[in-house]
């Protein structure tokens, strides 16, 4: 088994800190995300994992053995980069049984390898090609080929199909699941794109300023986001955020705005102060009633639904409704809410309070 467990691991270049104290643990067989802006800290944790960089402090353990400060090689990982790292002067073939030769392998055990990794990537009719006029496609299989063609226990991929257009990349991200659930390997991969995080994903780890902001499913951290950073980076349109001050004791099950009471999940865990009410644009509603109202200031036509941007009371708000509805610029319309869907954080931390939706998930993650 491939099981990665990361333990407390911090990682310092000097007076930087470019990971703090982060645990999760990477089942075997994932596809696991490292999700976050740049400079958070996640591809100092995946070259971590790999050996390219040793913690400062915690562990990592990977197959039951404690490898934390054993070198790259005693580690059996694969690396696949975003810019190929592939031998310019070799052709496809030599550059996918470099690893195997270099392991001693024998020539005829070597050729059939290479055969069947180039079968399972459909490279078999470039073998005999120089590497450097291939396309970028053809060049990312051919990196992923020479990773995969040793059978490491675990796969890192920092960004890997950053170097390839938006088309091209979508294309290559739907392969890429594909081969990783014919190997059932265990993968570990870095992205800046949330889309590509969600899509392809079993598990994310959401990363912030050195700090792992949440761990878990992908529909978990959509819905229920254990902080305003998480629902903010993850959604397109993001959350909504209503602020208002007042006290949420806890077993409220609603809020006051702007004089009307908002239904929201019963809180298990209560705050005052400055408070902010969040939604998904989804889960609002607009209707010729109602005493929340806001008024329509934009639209956007997304073919079978629209975004309507609204200003209230209490903020900005983006409302995702069907692209039939009619709504005019400069209206004031109703705003219902979805009240199961409400996550209500702190202003000041950006922390979600524990409520009925996400106590779970907040208490474990």
């Amino acid at each position: 088994m491939a099981e990665i467990v990361i333990k407390n691991v911090r990682k310092e270049f000097g007076d930087f800190t470019a990971v703090k104290e982060s645990s999760f643990t990477i089942e075997d067989g994932e596809f696991f995300m490292l999700l976050g802006p740049s400079g958070c800290g996640k591809t100092t944790t995946l070259r971590m994992i790999a050996g390219l960089e040793l913690p400062t402090s915690g562990e990592i353990w990977l197959d039951g053995e404690e490898i934390s400060q054993k070198p790259p090689s005693q580690r059996d990982i694969a690396f696949v980069f975003q810019m190929f790292a592939l031998y310019p002067h070799m052709n496809v073939y030599k550059n996918l049984s470099y690893p195997l030769v270099s392991q001693g392998m024998n020539r005829a055990a070597v050729r059939d390898k290479v055969d069947e990794v180039a079968g399972i990537l459909g490279i078999r009719d470039i073998l005999k090609k120089p590497v450097g006029g291939l396309s970028g496609g053809d060049r990312q299989r051919v990196a992923l080929g020479r990773a995969i063609v040793r059978n490491p226990k675990a796969f890192m991929m920092d960004e890997p199909l950053g170097a390839l257009d938006a088309e091209f990349r979508e294309h290559m991200s739907e392969e890429l699941r594909a081969l990783h659930d014919r190997m059932n390997a265990t993968t570990v991969y870095v992205t800046h794109d949330q889309l590509e995080a969600m899509q392809m994903g079993d598990k994310i780890v959401v990363m912030n300023n050195a700090v792992v902001e949440q761990f878990g499913t992908p529909q978990e951290i959509y819905d229920k986001p254990a902080s305003m950073f998480v629902a903010d980076f993850i959604g397109s349109p993001s959350m909504n955020f209503l602020g208002f001050d007042g006290t949420v004791p806890e077993g409220t099950t609603s809020v006051d705005l702007q004089g009307q009471a908002m239904a929201v999940p019963r809180q298990i865990e209560g705050a005052a102060g400055k408070m902010v009410f969040g939604v998904r644009p989804e889960h609002v509603t607009l209707s010729d009633s109602g005493n929340y109202r806001g008024e329509v200031v934009a639209t956007e036509y997304l073919g079978t639904t629209q975004i309507i941007t609204l200003e209230t009371p209490n903020g900005e708000l983006k409302a995702r409704v069907p692209s039939g509805q009619v709504a005019t610029t400069g209206e004031k319309v109703g705003l219902g809410f979805n009240a199961e869907t409400i996550t209500l954080f702190d202003e000041t931390s950006g922390r979600a309070l524990r409520s009925d939706l996400n106590n779970g998930v907040l208490s474990n993650g």
